[in-house]
């Protein structure tokens, strides 16, 4: 089977299964043989600018109705899928299911478009078996689910007794603030911790910072979509001016934390397993090893001035 993925999380999916897409998105980096495969879509915002300048391109290209990306359509022609796998969560985060769909009609290619729109841990999981189905791979999708879901119930049996479960806030965006949702609150709990900034399933979006400064969470952890680590360390000054940000409790305690936004926390794939053991480790120290630096690194944040 011919298999274009245009989600990350869904061609980390599709490699787990044991099929090798023959296209990807331009995004798509993960298990590294992603990496050569040919990208059947561009982006037109440049991912290494800061979080404001980002915004800034993301509101400019869809005001002038060109979107966010463009499908290379005599790249999706010559590959000539069989199926497509596109999402319905974001259209700023990946290629949507409109923009596949008018290009599968247009080239009168006979793809079958498989769309993924999971707003829940569990429907990250449900995925896995929906990929599979699509595939033909159904018993291995069965096993690998149940491979995900142990993982994740050990992750709960370690903190289910735990004394209590720290406030977590989690920004996938700095400049403007947005709080985490979707799989995130989902994440939390099964990590040991309290997620009061969402509901488990509600779309991340803006959140005024003065909601946040009053939550006061315990944890804080630096995830904006799209960025790794060292990019968002560089981003930093989007959010040391935000008022009263040094007198969080999470600051005070030291429990502020970049985390590899990218890869662990807005890719809804089969890797939110090892993002729930790293923030295991993060919100309980005494019961988990420590994650390595590059999945999460404390940062030691002062307000400017103070």
């Amino acid at each position: 089977m011919r298999v274009v993925s245009l989600l990350p999380s869904a061609t980390e999916i599709v490699f787990a299964l044991g099929v090798e897409p023959v296209g990807v998105s331009h995004e798509c980096d993960h298990p590294p043989a992603a990496r050569d495969l040919p990208a059947v879509n561009r982006s037109r915002v440049d991912p290494d600018a800061s979080s404001a300048e980002i915004d800034a391109q993301v509101q400019a290209a869809v005001a002038d109705g060109e979107g966010v990306y463009a499908v290379d359509r005599d790249r999706l022609a010559a590959l000539d899928p069989d199926l497509i796998v596109s999402q319905g969560i974001c259209d700023v985060c990946a290629v949507d299911e409109v923009l596949v769909r008018e290009a599968v009609d247009d080239l009168g290619l006979a793809a079958d478009v498989l769309t993924t729109d999971p707003h829940r841990l569990d429907d990250v999981l449900d995925d896995v078996e929906r990929i599979g189905a699509a595939l033909d791979r159904e018993d291995r999708a069965a096993a690998y689910r149940s491979e995900l879901q142990a993982r994740l119930d050990a992750v709960a049996e370690r903190t289910a007794d735990a004394d209590r479960r720290p406030r977590v806030a989690i920004l996938d965006w700095l400049d403007p603030v947005m709080v985490a949702g979707h799989w995130m609150p989902d994440v939390i709990d099964v990590a040991g911790g309290a997620y009061g900034l969402a509901d488990p399933g509600a779309r991340s979006r803006p959140r005024e910072w003065a909601a946040v400064r009053e939550y006061d969470p315990e944890v804080l952890v630096l995830a904006p979509c799209g960025f790794e680590i060292d990019q968002t360390l560089a981003d930093l000054d989007a959010i040391l001016d935000l008022p009263g940000i040094a007198d969080l409790a999470a600051v005070e305690n030291d429990a502020v934390y970049a985390m590899d936004g990218h890869h662990l926390v807005n890719r809804p794939g089969p890797r939110l397993v090892e993002t729930a053991e790293c923030l295991g480790s993060v919100l309980h120290p005494d019961r988990f090893e420590r994650p390595p630096g590059d999945v999460a690194q404390r940062v030691r944040i002062a307000q400017r001035g103070s």
